[in-house]
């Protein structure tokens, strides 16, 4: 099934249940009045909430109305926790050789995480609104998971069955202020502003065979300014897949029903396929000819990132934003 968060004026918006084809919607407020309320008891809610989505698909809800992703809130507007892994590792060793540094073998056999602010998540047509462009503003398209309780020590295939819902994520990233950030010693924070999620989350499921091996095996599409600069395969040079990627954060500590932990920036070893950040682009540019030539995201830039399934489907439905100058309040103009 498909879910999305209306916006109602409150922080966590209303929860909607929409069809498949993304035509139509309609509110789950009988069954749950939130997403978070639904997946704190998803046993019980779960079961109300797919035959609502069945009625809806098969064009006999009641009380619906037109979809519109602009109305839409990120699935879980905030969440008890995102944490963002690295699970390409073609990412970050070409960063690494951009700046002529050895990838640490330990790379390859455990993954890269950090913690990130959840608090105050972008709707997928939400402005990324930002003081300054010489902040270095780069989009980063990413898969996410959301999670039910996973307890302290989980395996990945005890982490695996608790998978809910998958989502596509912006990550933005303020590649200027990560160098400094980073030479601390500890990690990224004004460097990583609001994350932005996809207009609806969906169960496993609806991916059919595209989800397996705890991947998404379709590609993952970034235009920039109208124009396509990537699709790699979200299931191809994965090394570690999302059961692992939740085994790994749950080590020391539970994963409450909520959680929403990111892939990272999908990337595949053959550049043919383009890129999901402008930050890889810049270091293969580097590589080859000593200078990153592509600039980061200006004022007035667009992005949009969508997932198409084998039927040229929208799977998700797209982010579609624009890069805003921020008012001195903290908002967009």
């Amino acid at each position: 099934m498909k879910l999305a968060t209306l916006k109602d004026g409150t922080r966590d918006g209303q929860l909607a249940v929409v069809a498949r084809d993304l035509k139509t919607a309609q509110l789950a407020d009988g069954i749950a009045p939130t997403l978070q309320r639904a997946l704190d008891d998803w046993a019980f809610i779960a079961p109300q909430l797919q035959q609502l989505y069945q009625d809806l698909s098969n064009g006999r809800g009641r009380r619906t109305f037109d979809f519109d992703p602009a109305q839409c809130m990120a699935p879980l507007p905030r969440a008890y926790q995102w944490a963002d892994g690295s699970a390409y590792v073609n990412h970050v060793e070409l960063v690494r050789k951009a700046r002529g540094a050895e990838l640490p073998a330990s790379f390859w056999e455990e993954p890269l995480m950090y913690q990130g602010g959840s608090d105050d998540f972008l709707g997928p047509r939400d402005d990324i609104a930002l003081f300054h462009e010489e902040w270095g503003i780069d989009f980063e398209a990413e898969v996410a998971v959301i999670t039910d309780d996973i307890a302290m020590g989980a395996t990945p295939d005890q982490a695996y069955q608790q998978i809910r819902l998958l989502a596509l994520v912006n990550d933005v990233s303020l590649r200027n202020l990560i160098p400094d950030e980073l030479a601390k010693g500890f990690g990224f924070l004004q460097s990583k502003p609001a994350t932005s999620f996809s207009p609806v989350a969906v169960t496993p499921d609806e991916l059919d065979d595209a989800w397996k091996g705890g991947k998404v095996h379709l590609p993952l599409r970034s235009t920039w300014n109208g124009k396509l600069v990537g699709q790699p395969h979200a299931g191809v040079d994965m090394i570690f897949n999302f059961p692992q990627l939740l085994a790994h954060l749950a080590k020391s500590r539970n994963i409450r029903a909520g959680s929403i932990i990111g892939s990272g920036t999908v990337s595949n070893k053959d550049s043919k396929r383009g890129y999901s950040c402008i930050a890889e682009q810049r270091c293969l540019e580097t590589i080859a000819g000593g200078a990153p030539v592509t600039p980061y995201m200006a004022f007035g830039d667009t992005i949009r990132i969508e997932m198409l399934n084998g039927d040229g489907k929208s799977v998700f439905g797209a982010i579609e934003q624009t890069v805003t100058r921020a008012d001195a309040a903290g908002g967009g103009k």
